[in-house]
């Protein structure tokens, strides 16, 4: 059996291999892969050129005044901060090397506490015009208005004098505490 097995398929594989081959044959022709009219048409058009974007209107006369008043209550915040300095500076002097149980130890810190108070003015100054600025971002979300600049203009003089105060103070207490 399985001897006419074997037989029938060696006399099927000789029939059957031409036509196989056939079928790998390259005589046929292929459809071009240019666009046809019916993918042109589904095509985008050309982008029409964008009119030009109208400008943004400046800042109000009412928020140019906001500015200008948060950036005198900081730099008067600031001036506050730099006549209280050099007592405080003084009194951590007196301290150094002292316990923290001594009076000029306490001395010192009340010292560098009340420098610390009086920078809170500038701080919340800060805060409103962090928050000036985030309500002028979320109305023009896309691009900066005139008025977001301004704005942020603001915030980094008055980040300038924070940060300054902020490394006074950090150093005060340092020296306070070694």
């Amino acid at each position: 059996m399985i001897r006419a097995k074997a037989r029938f398929l060696s006399l099927l594989l000789p029939a059957a291999l031409p036509i196989g081959l056939a079928a790998c044959s390259t005589a046929a022709t292929y459809p071009s892969l240019a666009y046809r009219e019916v993918e042109r048409s589904a095509m985008p058009a050309a982008a029409e050129p964008q009119p030009a974007p109208v400008p943004l209107p400046p800042p109000t006369a009412d928020l140019s005044t906001r500015i200008d008043g948060l950036l005198a209550v900081a730099r008067d915040a600031d001036r506050q901060f730099a006549g209280k300095r050099p007592a405080a500076e003084r009194a951590v002097s007196a301290a150094a090397g002292a316990s923290r149980t001594s009076d000029s130890w306490v001395s010192a810190q009340v010292a560098v506490s009340a420098l610390q108070a009086s920078r809170d003015t500038a701080v919340a100054a800060l805060a409103d015009l962090d928050s000036l600025y985030a309500d002028a971002r979320q109305a023009e979300p896309v691009e900066e208005s005139p008025s977001a600049q301004a704005i942020d203009t603001a915030r980094s003089q008055v980040q300038g004098l924070v940060n300054s105060q902020n490394e006074t103070i950090a150093a005060l207490d340092s020296r306070l505490r070694s």
